[in-house]
């Protein structure tokens, strides 16, 4: 996930158009170059430097402000959980059966051809009333609304007035730990309510870096009181959604609009986790979610395209839309995201690829260069979750 966005390409929304996120004058105090991204006015980076930026995350914390994303609270217009959980799971491959109190779990949100409009993060709270904590991306906010509006009418979505802070890295915990000692009990994907200098948070152990953390829900009134709290530690920083968007291809984390997009699929993606098993062939509740008659026939017949992950010796970058061909130039796929490194100093990348072409010796056509790739394992660099 997603569930987050990308700098590189800033979208087609105009100026007059472009909203300002809540802490938008602590970056500019901070020294950050901003750049338009899904209708918002986003820190890209700060003075450090975009590779300083995400070697600070992977060795210490780095503070992100990702407030542009929607947060959602989810209900049952009767209050009632059961309506909650029918709903949702006509409008997404989900299961609430045996899902914990409080655990957060990945989705997909599906068009009839089983395309992926999005990517979301979901928490069940059940309690005396009852919700789903549900955070979308930014640039699908009102088309996701809309959608889920109509695929479950019984129910009601609501915009969360809240600023949206990741704290990220080896040091998060330490760091939360100091403003709220119970910051240490959730494991990964686990959810957590918290007190942050008097204000009262909504917190899950997650992110879109690889690295332990968190992502913290902090009341838009408290936001720039809080963020400020957090980087009163020395072994925090602002970092920007360039270091972001190599963290989270570092650690193989597919971006919407790039990786997945409505024309793919999540057996394409190889998502197939974001569906639940019992919603597979052959489970209790099997189908009965937009797209899952597209998603059964790609898991009996194989898909014709996969995403997958290759890296290169060569000194050169390849980046997103550069075409992938095999040795006779025949064109056989297309990049979909790529950057060099910066933990491991070399070209790294995500790619669509033919099924016939998969096991192929394959290149990229970076300008009049054919630069060699080679398969590789997800994630680049390994993930460091608390579990």
């Amino acid at each position: 996930m997603s569930n987050s966005s990308s700098p590189v390409q800033p979208g087609s929304s105009t100026m007059q158009s472009i909203q300002s996120i809540a802490l938008e004058a602590l970056h500019q105090a901070s020294g950050a170059k901003f750049g338009p991204f899904a209708g918002f006015n986003m820190p890209i980076q700060y003075g450090l430097g975009l590779k300083a930026e995400h070697l600070h995350t992977r060795q210490k914390a780095g503070l992100f402000d990702v407030s542009h994303m929607g947060q959602l609270r989810v209900t049952a217009r009767n209050g009632e959980g059961p309506t909650l959980r029918k709903g949702l799971e006509a409008a997404l491959p989900v299961d609430f059966e045996g899902w914990p109190s409080g655990q957060q779990r990945y989705s997909l949100l599906l068009n009839d051809q089983g395309g992926i409009e999005d990517d979301l993060m979901l928490v069940w709270r059940p309690g005396p009333a009852p919700e789903v904590r549900m955070v979308v991306n930014a640039g699908n906010r009102q088309a996701d609304l809309a959608r889920l509006q109509a695929l479950a009418p019984e129910l009601l979505f609501e915009w969360v007035d809240a600023a949206l802070l990741a704290l990220q890295g080896p040091d998060a915990e330490a760091v939360l730990c100091a403003l709220d000692a119970r910051a240490a009990a959730p494991r990964f994907m686990e959810s957590i309510e918290l007190t942050l200098d008097g204000a009262r948070c909504f917190a899950t152990r997650s992110g879109y870096t690889g690295e332990d953390g968190y992502e913290i829900s902090v009341p838009s009134v408290a936001a720039d009181r809080v963020a400020r709290k957090l980087l009163a530690d020395n072994r925090v920083a602002l970092v920007g959604l360039g270091a972001r968007d190599t963290l989270r291809l570092e650690a193989g984390l597919p971006l919407h609009g790039q990786d997945i997009a409505p024309s793919v699929t999540p057996v394409e993606a190889g998502l197939l986790f974001g569906i639940a098993p019992s919603r597979r062939p052959g489970g209790a509740k099997a189908g009965g979610y937009p797209g899952a008659t597209m998603v059964d026939q790609q898991l009996a017949k194989g898909p014709a395209r996969r995403l997958l992950a290759f890296s290169s010796q060569a000194p050169v970058p390849v980046r997103a839309h550069s075409l992938v061909v095999l040795e006779d130039d025949t064109i056989v796929g297309e990049v979909t995201s790529g950057t060099v490194s910066p933990s491991l100093g070399l070209p790294i990348l995500m790619a669509s690829i033919q099924a016939q072409a998969m096991n192929a010796p394959v290149f990229a056509q970076v300008r009049q260069q054919k630069v060699p790739l080679t398969q590789a394992k997800l994630p680049f660099v390994p993930k460091r979750y608390k579990r």
